[in-house]
C-alpha cells in the first residue's frame, strides 16, 4: 500500500488581472508559498510518493524566486516527486524545468512519449509524459496496458478526459479502463472531479489548489490517501488561502444592507466575493455606492452586481 499526494494546476506567477496591482502582487506571493504548505502536508500525511500532473507554472516566464521556492519545497518532501508538464508549463528549452537543477528526488517527464520509472523500494512503477508545446491532440493513453508483474502501476498525466477532439491531451474513459493502472493522477481541469473508476482503474482531478478567478469557486485543494492493488482511497484536503464566491442575494421586501450582511461568508475578510443583488426593490432601487462603502472593509475583495427590478 502506498500513501500518495496528488496535486496539480498551481499556475504559479498567475497575473491575477482581476485584482488591483497591490492585491495581485500579494496573491502571487501567497501562491508562491503553496509548495511549502504542500511539503508540510507530505510530512503530516507521511506520503511515500507525490504526483504533480502539470501546469505548476502559468507560463514560461516566471520569477526566479518562484522556481527556487518550488525546487526547495520539492526537495524538502524527501520522497519521490513526479512532474508531468502540461499545456501552460510545457517542457522545452526555455522551460523552467530545463533551466534549473532540480533536487534528486524530483523526476520530470520530458517527452510526449510515455516513460516508465520503477521504484523498487515501493514495488511500484510510475508512468508519465510531457506536453512539449501549448497543445497536444494525440492520445497518450491509446493502446497503453500495464504488464502483469505484481507491481503497483500509477500514471501522472496532464490531459482532458471525455473530450476526444480536445487540443489538451485527449483521454477516453475506455482507455483508462483498458490501461490496468491502479491509479491515474490527472491535471488540467481546475475543479475537483471526485475519485472515479473505470474497470479496475481509479482516476481523479484534484482541481487547482488556489482559485484565481470567479470561474474557480469555493474550496480548492489536493488529494491524499492510499493506493493498493484493490484501488485508491483518497480524500480531498482544502489547501487554499483564499476563496472566490458568487452569492445571489434576494432583497425582495428587505433592506439591501440587512440582506447583504446575512449573506456574507464567514471567511469574507480573507476571500474574493461577488454579490448579485436580485428580486424587487422600491422606487429608489439599490444604492450600490453606499453598500460598497459599508461592506468593502469586510471583504478582501468586494464586487456588487445589481440585477434587481422595481416592484410593481
Amino acid at each position: 500500500m502506498l500513501n500518495i499526494l496528488h496535486a496539480a494546476d498551481f499556475h504559479l506567477d498567475s497575473p491575477f488581472s482581476g485584482l488591483t496591482a497591490a492585491q495581485a502582487a500579494q496573491r502571487r506571493q501567497e501562491l508562491r508559498q503553496l509548495p511549502a504548505r504542500l511539503a508540510q502536508l507530505v510530512q503530516t500525511e507521511q506520503a511515500d510518493l507525490v504526483l504533480l500532473p502539470g501546469d505548476l507554472f502559468d507560463g514560461e516566464r516566471v520569477y526566479p524566486e518562484t522556481v527556487a521556492a518550488l525546487a526547495q519545497a520539492l526537495g524538502e518532501m524527501a520522497v519521490p516527486v513526479f512532474i508531468a508538464p502540461g499545456n501552460h508549463d510545457f517542457y522545452g528549452p526555455q522551460s523552467p524545468y530545463a533551466r534549473v537543477n532540480w533536487p534528486g528526488n524530483v523526476h520530470i517527464f520530458t517527452t510526449p512519449d510515455l516513460e516508465s520509472v520503477e521504484l523498487p523500494d515501493l514495488n511500484c512503477v510510475v508512468h508519465g509524459c510531457a506536453f512539449t508545446g501549448p497543445e497536444r491532440t494525440d492520445q497518450a493513453l491509446a493502446g497503453f496496458v500495464v504488464p502483469t508483474d505484481g507491481k503497483l502501476h500509477l500514471m501522472c498525466l496532464h490531459g482532458d478526459v471525455g473530450v476526444p477532439d480536445s487540443t489538451y491531451g485527449p483521454v477516453t474513459r475506455q482507455q483508462i479502463g483498458n490501461s490496468g493502472l491502479a491509479y491515474l493522477a490527472l491535471g488540467h481541469i481546475h475543479q475537483y472531479s471526485g475519485v472515479n473508476r473505470e474497470e479496475k482503474t481509479f482516476w481523479a482531478y484534484p482541481g487547482c489548489p488556489e482559485g484565481r478567478g470567479f470561474d474557480e469557486l469555493g474550496d480548492k485543494g489536493v488529494l491524499v490517501g492510499t493506493v493498493d492493488e484493490k484501488g485508491a482511497d483518497l480524500r480531498f484536503v482544502s489547501l487554499c488561502h483564499r476563496r472566490y464566491h458568487i452569492v445571489s442575494v434576494d432583497v425582495t421586501g428587505r433592506e439591501p444592507r440587512e440582506a447583504l450582511a446575512e449573506a456574507l461568508p464567514e471567511t469574507a475578510a480573507e476571500d474574493v466575493c461577488r454579490f448579485v443583488l436580485a428580486g424587487e426593490t422600491g422606487e429608489g432601487g439599490v444604492d450600490l455606492p453606499a453598500l460598497e462603502t459599508a461592506f468593502a472593509p469586510r471583504c478582501y475583495v468586494l464586487q456588487l452586481r445589481d440585477q434587481t427590478r422595481p416592484a410593481e
